[in-house]
C-alpha cells in the first residue's frame, strides 16, 4: 500500500485482516461471517473489498487520521454564548494555501460515507461557507486527474463527484458541478466544424454558447479548464484505465474495475438527468463512449461470462450491465434541446426523416459510388436494419468510410491521439446513429408480469443479500433521485426497481416453503430411475395432484402471444388442520399463486449442509436452487374454483359445498408472454415441456401478494402516448422549473373567495389566525355581530398568477398600515328543517394559533398565515399542497377539514382519500362520518371497513344495501306525506310514483302557499293558516310557529319544512337508479362513479383496480394522501392517474393534490437494502418534493405528549411548540405516580453474563432489556396504571417475540397483570401512541438501525404521558446521530431508574408536579433531596427490579388474603356473597 493510501482514512484500499472482517460483519449485520452471501454475479469485485465497515461513534470519529488532520487545518468552533448555538466547524484557509492533499481527500471521503450510511445533512459542514466549498471543489476535480493519485483515490473523488451530481437540490453544490456540464464542454467536440454543426441544430444553441463565451473572459485558468475541457479529460483517464484491463481479467486490477464501474455510474447519473444531460450527451457521442467501452476487454469477458448458463460469477458482469444501461439512456427517446419526450410516432417520424437525409447525402455526395448509390435507392424500412446497414457500409474503401463519417461530424481518430478508428468501429457508429432500435416499452411489454426461476434466482442474485450490501459500490439498477428526464422515464425506472423489490420477496417466500416441503430423492428400483418426495409440510406450499393446460387463446390482431391461457390445478388439502385447509378453501379471483418444479438430483440429497450459496463463492457449497431441486417458477392467477364436475362453482354457499374435500380443482390464468416464450424453446428444443412439470402450488399472504396490479398498472401507464399528468403538476414532479409553480397562489386561475364555514370557530379564532393581515367585515357580516360561518375573500396581491397579469390594483388590494386586507363576508345557513337530523354537525376544533413561516418563499409579498390554518386554505384551494406533520400535530384533523371545505366548496367535484394503511384509512374515515357530510357521499372501498368503529357497513356492497334501506324508509315518509295531506293512493309504491306525487301534488300545494308568502306585509297568522303541512310536521320536537316570532321567521320555518320535504324527493331520485339496476354489481358501479364524492382506499387498492376504475369511466378532481411521506413514491403517483383525460379538453381532470406526511419519520419499507439504499427507493414522492424545494406547511403545534419528551425530538423540526392544553392540562402537569422522572434513559448491563444475542440469524434479542421491560409493567400495573395505558415497543423482531415470551410466562395468566395495549416494534408502531411506553434498545455492540435518525423519532414520539427508555448507555451516548436526543437523557440519571414509593395510580393523578423529582444535581452526580430521602429510592439493575416487583407481589397478595379474611369475618356477621365480592 502506497504512503498516500495509508493516510487516507475511510478510502483505506487494503484489505482487513480475517479477524478484523469478522469483527466487522458481525458489527454490521449481527450474524456470523460464514452467513455472508455474495450477490452471485458480482463476486469477486461486484462489492467492496470488505462486507462494509462498521458504523462509525463519536470516539472513532476522534482517534481517526481524519479528525487529526482536521484538528490541524480545520477553524476551531467559537465558543457559544449562552442561548446561542455554536457555529459548525468548517475547513480553514489552509486548504488553499497548502493545497493539502490528504485533506481534500479526507473530506470527499466524509461526504462519501455520510452518504453511505444515508445521513442526513450530509453537506451541511463542508457547504456552510460557498467561497470555501468552491475552492474545495475545484481542488478536488483537479486532484482526481493528478497523475500523483493512484486508483483507489481516483475513485474516492469520483464516488464524490457522484455524489455531488446526486445532491444538485443544494444550492451551494450545484452551482460548482453545473459548471462542468454546461455548453463549454463543447470546446472538447471534435473540431470547430463539429461544433457549428451542434450549434446549429436549434437557435438557442448559439445564444446560449456566446453568452458563455463572454464570461470566459474573466475566468480564471482553471475555471476554464474545468468547464471546457475536464469532462473530456475525465473520459481520457476512464479510457486509460479500461485499456490497463486485460482479457481475462484478473485480481490484480480489481481497483480498475470497480473505477471504471463507477465511471460508467457516474455518466448514467449525468445524462439520466436533463440539465447534465443536454450539453454532455453530445460529448459523449463525440468521444464514441459506448462502442469504446463495449470493445474493451473487460466487456467482453462480463459478456462471456453473462451468456454462460448458468451466468457465473467473475470480473465484468456488473460492468457489461452498467454499459447497457448507459445505451438506454444515451439513446433516450427525449428532443435534446427541448427536454421534451418523444411519443411513438414523433420516434419513429425522427428515424425516417434521419435515414433519408443520410440517403440523400449519399446518394448526392457519392454519385461514382455503387455501394453508396446502391443504398441511397433502397427502401427506407429495409435500409435502417442492422445486417443491411453494415453490409452497405462495409463495401466503402477506408478512405471514402472516413471521408463520410467526417461529413457527418463523427470522430474518426482515437480520442487524444492520431491513430485512425478502423472501418468496424466507423461502421458501428453510424450504425448507433441512422439504424432503427428496439423501443424499450415493447421490451417491457414482452416480459412476464410474474418472476420466473431466471429473474428470482439469478437476476434478483445480482442484489439479492440484503445482510450483504453496505452501499459501498455501484449496481446496475436504476436510482430513484430528485429529477427525472420524462415520465416514461420515471415509471420505467419505478418499473423495473418495483419488479425487482417484489421478486425479491417471492424468492424468500419460495425458500422457506421449499425448505419446510424438505425434497428428497426417492430411488426407484424397477425403473433405474428415482422421483422426488416431499418428507415435511408447509403452511404455504402444498403438492400438486394434477396440472393441465386448459385453453389457449387466439392471438389478437399484430401479435404473436395468446390471448390467453388457462389451466386447471387440482390439490389435496385433506391432511391439513381445518385452519389451514380454509386458508387453501378461501383462495379468491385474482389471487396470485406460484407453481414450482422440483426435481431433486440423485447427487445431492436434501440433508447435505444447509447453505445457499452459489458455486465458486466458497468453491464447495451449493447453491439453493441446486440443493433443492427447483427447476422452474411460474406465477398464475385465479380464476375460479371448480367443483366436482368442473364447473366454476358460485359464490353463494360456496365455502359450505367445498367444505370436506379432500381434493380442491382451481382454473388459472398464466401468463401469455412467458407461455410464448416456453412454447419457443420447446419448438426449438432448446428444454422439455415445463407446464408437464408442476408438482408444488405456492400462496402468499394476501397482504404481501399485491405486486402484479402494481405491476400492470405501472405497465399500463407506459402505454399512453400521452400520460395524463396536470400540466400544473408535471414538471414539479419530473424535479424541473420553480418548485413553488403548483402551489395555489402562483396557478394562473386562483380561487381567491372561499365559504370556510365551521373551520374558524369565532370571530376572535380569525383574527389569531391572520395576525398580519388586515381584517374588513363586508356585507352581512356587519350585522351579525360577527359570528360564523365565515367566507374569506384574500387580497389579489397575494396571488402571483394574477398580479404579474394585472396592470392596476383593486381597492382591496391596497395595504393599510402595512397589512393587506382580507374582506371577511358572512351568510346566514339555510333552515333545512324541523328535525334534530336537519342540523348540521359541526367542527369543535380550534386549529393552532401559532405564527410561522411556512411558504414565505412562495413570494415577495406573500403573507404569514397561522400554520394549521395555511394549510387548511392551501388545501382548499387548487394546486400542490405538502403539509408537513410533526408527531402529535393533528394532521388528521387538518386532513378532514380540508376535505370538508372542498366538500362543500365545490360539490360537484370527487374527491380521493388515499393511505398506506387500512388502520390510517379508519381513522380518518370516523372523523370525515361525524362532519356535515351527507352519507350518502361518502365510499370506503378495499379490506378492511369492518373494523371501522360504525354500526353502518361504508364499502361497495354496504353502501348499496344502504341505499335501498333508505328507499324503503323515503318512500314510507312518501306515504306518510300524502296520508298527512289526505291524497290517496300507493304514492309511496316506487321512486317514480313518489316523483309524480311530488311534481303533482306537493308542488302544486307549495306554489300556491308561495303566493301568499310574496304578498307585501305578509302576517305570521297568514303564513300558519294557509301553511299546507301542518299534519306532516306535527312529530317535530317543539312548536313550528308561535306567536313571539316575526313573520320573516315565520316564513323562514315554512320554507325550511318544505326544504326538508324537498330533500325526501332529492334522495328518492338519487336512489331511483339502485331501483332500476337490479344486479349487485351494476349498482355498486354506479354508486362508485355518480353518488359518491368522497372515496377512501388505500395506495394498493388504487393500484389493484386501477383497470377497472379507467374502464367504468371513473372521475375525480382531487386527490388527499394522508401518510404520504410512508408511501413508495409509484404506489404515490397511480392514484393521480385513476382516469382518462377529458374528452373535451384532452387535459387531466386533477385539480387539487394534497399530501400530508412527515418525511422525519419513517419512510417506505424496502425490503432489500440494495433497493434501499443504492436505488433510494424509500424515497417517497413526498420527501422527493420537499428534496426538491416544493414550499411546505409545517405543523407546528404538538398536544401528544408532555413538553419533555417533546424536547427529545423536538430538536429535528423547525418550530415545533406545545399547544396550551399541554402547557396547563392536569394530566401533563402531574408526575407519574410511583416514578421520579416522566422520561428516563435506563442503562442495562449484561443479564446472565450477555447482552445482545442472536439465536437465528438476524433475530435479535437482549434478555436483560426484556425482563426489565416486563418488570417494569408489573410494577406499573401493581400501582394500578391501567393496562391500556402501556405499551412496550422495540427496535428489533426477535425482541418482541422474547417480551412476548416473558409475558406470556410472567402475566397473562395473571389477573394482577394482564397484557399490555401493545408489544411492537418502533416500525409497526408508527402512527400509534399510548400514555406511556417502555422502550427497549437490544443492540450492545453496535447501534444498528436506531442510527437513522427517522426510526429514533418515532420511537421517542410515541409516549404521552411517560417514556423509559432501556439500552445500553455509552453505546447510544456514543452515537454522533443520535447526540441531540441523548444529550437530553444525559441530563438525568442513567446509571439507575429512580422510583418514588407511597404513590398509586389513580384517574385524577396525583399531586405531586412532574418537575417535583425529588432529586439534585451534584457535579456529575445526581443525590436525593433531604425532604424526599423516605420516598425516593434507587433500582440499581435488572436484578433488583425483578426482586422489588416480587416483594410487591407478595405484599399484595398478602393484602388481599386479610381483605378477604376480613369479609369472611364479616359474612357471618350476616353480610351478603362476601366471597363473590372479593373474587370479583
Amino acid at each position: 500500500m502506497s504512503s498516500s493510501e495509508g493516510e487516507l482514512g475511510f478510502f483505506s484500499a487494503a484489505l482487513p485482516d480475517e479477524d478484523a472482517q469478522d469483527n466487522v460483519a458481525e458489527e454490521t449485520t449481527g450474524m456470523d461471517i460464514d452467513a455472508l452471501e455474495q450477490p452471485e454475479l458480482f463476486n469477486p469485485i461486484a462489492v467492496s473489498d470488505v462486507p462494509g465497515p462498521a458504523p462509525v461513534s463519536m470516539s472513532d470519529l476522534a482517534s481517526t487520521h481524519v479528525s487529526k488532520v482536521a484538528q490541524k487545518h480545520w477553524l476551531h468552533a467559537s465558543p457559544s454564548k449562552k442561548g446561542k448555538k455554536a457555529k459548525p466547524l468548517h475547513f480553514s484557509q489552509n486548504v488553499v494555501d497548502e493545497f493539502c492533499q490528504t485533506h481534500v481527500l479526507s473530506i470527499a471521503a466524509m461526504v462519501n460515507e455520510k452518504f453511505r450510511e444515508r445521513v442526513a445533512n450530509g453537506w451541511s459542514t463542508v457547504t456552510a461557507d460557498a467561497e470555501k466549498f468552491s475552492v474545495f471543489f475545484r481542488t478536488a476535480i483537479k486532484l482526481i486527474i493528478a497523475e500523483s493519485l493512484g486508483i483507489p483515490e481516483r475513485k474516492g473523488l469520483l464516488v464524490f463527484l457522484i455524489n455531488s451530481f446526486q445532491s444538485l437540490e443544494n444550492a451551494v453544490v450545484r452551482a460548482e458541478a453545473m459548471k462542468l456540464v454546461g455548453i463549454s464542454v463543447w470546446h472538447s467536440l471534435r473540431d470547430i466544424e463539429k461544433l457549428e454543426m451542434e450549434l446549429s441544430k436549434a437557435a438557442g444553441l448559439r445564444k446560449t454558447w456566446n453568452k458563455a463565451e463572454k464570461k470566459r473572459a474573466s475566468a480564471s485558468k482553471d475555471s476554464i479548464f474545468n468547464e471546457q475541457f475536464f469532462m473530456s479529460t475525465l473520459v481520457k483517464l476512464y479510457y486509460q484505465v479500461l485499456a490497463s484491463i486485460p482479457f481475462p481479467p484478473t485480481q490484480s486490477h480489481h481497483q480498475e474495475v470497480m473505477f471504471c464501474e463507477r465511471f460508467v455510474e457516474f455518466v448514467i447519473d449525468l445524462i439520466s438527468q436533463l440539465p447534465t444531460r443536454r450539453y454532455l450527451n453530445t460529448l459523449l457521442k463525440d468521444h464514441h463512449f459506448f462502442l469504446t467501452s463495449v470493445r474493451s476487454d473487460l466487456f467482453k469477458y462480463g459478456n462471456e461470462a453473462l451468456n454462460r448458463n448458468p451466468p457465473v460469477s467473475t470480473y465484468g458482469a456488473v460492468y457489461v450491465k452498467l454499459i447497457q444501461s448507459f445505451d438506454f439512456y444515451e439513446q433516450f427517446e427525449i428532443d435534446e434541446t427541448t427536454g421534451l419526450s418523444l411519443t411513438r410516432d414523433d420516434a419513429n417520424i425522427a428515424y425516417y426523416e434521419r435515414i433519408q437525409k443520410l440517403q440523400k447525402f449519399c446518394f448526392l455526395k457519392y454519385k461514382d459510388n455503387a455501394a453508396m448509390q446502391e443504398f441511397s435507392l433502397e427502401p427506407v424500412g429495409l435500409v435502417g436494419e442492422p445486417q443491411t446497414f453494415r453490409k452497405h457500409f462495409l463495401q466503402l474503401e477506408d478512405d471514402v468510410l472516413e471521408s463520410l463519417c467526417v461529413e457527418l461530424g463523427l470522430r474518426v481518430e482515437v480520442l487524444d491521439g492520431d491513430e485512425k478508428l478502423d472501418k468496424q468501429f466507423l461502421v458501428d457508429a453510424l450504425c448507433r446513429i441512422y439504424c432503427k432500435k428496439p423501443r424499450q416499452l415493447d421490451v417491457i411489454n414482452s416480459l412476464s408480469v410474474y418472476p420466473n426461476e431466471v429473474s428470482l434466482f439469478i437476476c434478483v442474485g445480482k442484489v439479492l443479500n440484503t445482510h450483504t450490501f453496505f452501499n459501498n459500490h455501484c449496481l446496475p439498477i436504476p436510482k430513484l433521485n430528485i429529477q427525472f428526464l420524462t415520465l416514461q422515464d420515471y415509471l420505467f425506472r419505478t418499473f423495473e426497481l418495483y419488479r425487482l423489490e417484489a421478486a425479491y420477496e417471492i424468492r424468500q417466500d419460495v425458500e422457506d416453503a421449499v425448505k419446510r416441503l424438505a425434497p428428497k430423492y426417492t430411488p426407484d428400483a424397477d425403473s433405474l430411475s428415482g422421483t422426488t418426495v416431499f418428507s415435511g409440510w408447509a403452511r404455504m406450499a402444498v403438492p400438486i395432484d394434477r396440472f393441465e393446460i386448459a385453453e389457449v387463446g387466439t392471438p389478437s390482431l399484430g401479435e404473436t402471444k395468446p390471448s390467453f391461457v388457462t389451466a386447471e390445478v387440482s390439490f389435496a388439502v385433506g391432511r391439513y388442520s381445518d385452519a389451514i385447509r380454509r386458508e387453501w378453501e378461501s383462495l379468491r379471483r385474482h389471487d396470485v399463486l406460484f407453481l414450482l418444479t422440483i426435481e431433486m438430483d440423485p447427487e445431492v440429497p436434501s440433508w447435505t449442509a444447509g447453505s445457499s450459496k452459489e458455486p465458486g463463492q466458497n468453491g464447495t457449497k451449493t447453491s439453493f436452487r441446486k440443493q433443492f431441486g427447483v427447476k422452474h417458477i411460474r406465477g398464475c392467477m385465479v380464476v375460479d374454483a371448480l367443483d366436482g364436475d368442473g364447473k366454476p362453482e358460485d359464490g353463494r354457499g360456496s365455502t359450505n359445498n367445498r367444505r370436506g374435500a379432500l381434493t380442491r380443482t382451481i382454473r388459472v390464468l398464466m401468463d401469455a408472454n412467458q407461455y410464448e416464450q416456453d412454447t419457443a424453446r420447446v419448438t426449438r428444443k432448446e428444454t422439455k415441456d415445463v407446464y408437464s412439470t408442476f408438482n408444488v402450488l405456492l400462496r402468499r399472504k394476501s397482504s404481501e401478494n399485491n405486486f402484479k396490479s402494481v405491476v400492470e398498472a405501472i405497465r399500463d401507464i407506459m402505454q399512453a402516448s400521452d400520460i395524463v399528468v396536470p400540466d400544473w403538476l408535471q414538471d414539479v414532479l419530473l424535479g424541473y422549473g420553480d418548485p413553488a409553480a403548483a402551489t395555489y397562489t402562483n396557478l394562473k386561475d386562483p380561487i381567491t373567495t372561499l365559504d370556510f364555514r365551521d373551520t374558524f370557530l369565532d370571530w376572535e379564532h380569525i383574527e389569531h389566525s391572520f395576525p398580519e393581515m388586515g381584517l374588513e367585515p363586508t356585507g352581512s357580516l356587519t350585522n351579525n355581530g360577527k359570528r360564523p360561518p365565515f367566507v374569506l375573500k384574500f387580497p389579489q396581491s397575494m396571488f402571483s398568477g394574477l398580479t404579474s397579469n394585472r396592470l392596476g390594483k383593486r381597492k382591496h388590494d391596497d395595504e393599510t398600515g402595512g397589512k393587506k386586507i382580507i374582506e371577511v363576508d358572512t351568510y346566514k345557513p339555510l333552515n333545512m328543517g324541523p328535525f334534530l337530523e336537519d342540523l348540521p354537525k359541526k367542527n369543535s376544533i380550534r386549529f393552532t394559533k401559532k405564527q410561522g413561516k411556512a411558504f414565505a418563499q412562495l413570494a415577495v409579498n406573500f403573507l404569514k398565515i397561522r400554520i394549521a390554518v395555511e394549510a387548511i386554505v392551501s388545501g382548499t384551494s387548487p394546486g400542490l399542497t405538502l403539509v408537513v406533520g410533526p408527531p402529535g400535530t393533528g394532521k388528521t384533523d387538518v386532513t378532514v377539514q380540508i376535505m370538508a371545505n372542498i366538500y362543500h366548496n365545490f360539490p360537484q367535484e370527487k374527491t380521493l382519500l388515499i393511505t398506506h394503511s387500512n388502520q390510517a384509512l379508519n381513522q380518518l374515515f370516523e372523523k370525515i362520518m361525524q362532519l356535515d357530510i351527507d352519507p350518502r357521499h361518502i365510499l370506503r372501498l378495499g379490506h378492511g371497513t369492518e373494523e371501522l368503529n360504525s354500526e353502518e357497513s361504508w364499502g361497495k356492497y354496504g353502501r348499496v344495501n344502504s341505499f335501498l334501506e333508505k328507499r324503503l324508509t323515503l318512500l314510507a315518509q312518501v306515504d306518510v306525506l300524502a296520508a298527512s295531506l289526505a291524497i290517496p293512493g300507493a304514492h309511496g309504491y316506487t321512486c317514480e310514483t313518489a316523483e309524480n306525487f311530488f311534481n303533482q301534488h306537493v308542488c302544486r300545494l307549495w306554489d300556491s302557499f308561495s303566493t301568499v308568502l310574496k304578498t307585501e306585509h305578509v302576517s305570521v297568522q297568514a303564513v300558519v293558516d294557509k301553511f299546507p303541512f301542518h299534519n306532516y310536521f306535527s312529530n317535530a320536537p317543539g312548536l313550528l310557529f308561535h306567536s313571539e316570532m316575526t313573520a320573516a321567521e315565520a316564513v323562514e320555518v315554512a320554507e325550511g319544512c318544505y326544504r326538508h320535504i324537498c330533500k325526501i324527493f332529492a334522495e328518492l331520485a338519487d336512489v331511483r337508479a339502485f331501483e332500476l339496476l337490479r344486479n349487485s354489481h351494476d349498482r355498486s358501479n354506479y354508486l362508485l362513479i355518480k353518488e359518491a364524492k368522497i372515496v377512501a382506499l388505500t395506495c394498493t387498492h388504487a393500484a389493484l383496480k386501477r383497470r377497472e376504475f379507467v374502464a367504468l369511466g371513473f372521475k375525480y378532481h382531487n386527490v388527499v394522501m394522508e401518510e404520504a411521506a410512508q408511501i413508495l413514491e409509484v404506489e404515490s403517483f397511480i392514484p393521480l392517474l385513476l382516469q382518462s383525460a377529458d374528452q373535451e379538453t384532452g387535459q387531466s381532470r386533477l385539480r387539487r393534490v394534497v399530501m400530508v406526511g412527515d418525511h422525519h419519520q419513517l419512510p417506505p419499507i424496502v425490503q432489500n437494502t440494495a433497493f434501499q439504499k443504492f436505488a433510494n427507493m424509500e424515497q417517497s414522492l413526498f420527501a422527493r418534493l420537499v428534496r426538491l424545494g416544493v414550499p411546505t406547511v409545517e405543523l407546528d403545534m404538538q398536544g401528544r405528549c408532555r413538553s419533555g419528551i417533546a424536547d427529545l425530538f423536538r430538536w429535528n423540526y423547525e418550530q415545533l411548540q406545545d399547544l396550551s392544553s399541554v402547557v396547563g392540562a392536569p394530566q401533563f402537569q402531574t408526575a407519574n405516580p410511583g416514578f421520579a422522572f416522566d422520561y428516563q434513559f435506563v442503562d442495562v448491563r449484561d443479564y446472565l453474563g450477555k447482552g445482545e444475542t442472536e439465536p437465528i440469524p438476524h433475530f435479535l434479542q437482549n434478555l436483560g432489556e426484556a425482563e426489565y421491560a416486563v418488570a417494569m409493567f408489573q410494577y406499573m400495573r401493581l400501582l394500578g396504571y391501567p393496562a391500556s395505558t402501556i405499551s412496550i415497543i422495540t427496535t428489533y423482531n426477535g425482541q418482541k417475540a422474547l417480551i412476548e415470551d416473558v409475558l406470556e410466562k410472567r402475566c397473562r395468566w395473571n389477573p394482577l397483570f394482564g397484557l399490555p395495549a401493545h408489544v411492537s416494534t418502533v416500525d409497526k408502531f408508527q402512527g400509534q401512541q399510548n400514555d406511556y411506553v417502555l422502550l427497549s434498545l437490544v443492540r450492545t455492540r453496535t447501534v444498528g438501525h436506531l442510527r437513522d435518525v427517522r426510526r429514533l423519532i418515532v420511537a421517542l414520539s410515541r409516549a404521552r404521558l411517560g417514556l423509559y427508555v432501556f439500552g445500553r448507555r455509552e453505546l447510544f451516548a456514543n452515537c454522533f446521530e443520535l447526540q441531540p436526543a441523548f444529550e437530553k437523557f444525559q441530563q438525568r440519571p442513567t446509571s439507575a431508574l429512580w422510583l418514588r414509593g407511597s404513590e398509586l395510580w389513580t384517574d385524577d393523578g396525583i399531586d405531586r408536579v412532574v418537575d417535583d423529582v425529588g432529586m439534585e444535581r451534584e457535579g456529575d452526580d445526581w443525590v436525593v433531596k433531604p425532604d424526599a430521602k423516605e420516598s425516593v429510592f434507587e433500582i440499581k439493575d435488572v436484578i433488583h427490579m425483578g426482586s422489588y416487583v416480587h416483594q410487591m407481589i407478595e405484599e399484595q397478595l398478602e393484602y388481599m388474603k386479610k381483605q378477604k379474611e376480613e369479609l369472611m369475618d364479616g359474612a357471618n356477621s350476616g353480610n351478603n356473597d362476601p366471597i363473590q365480592e372479593i373474587d370479583e
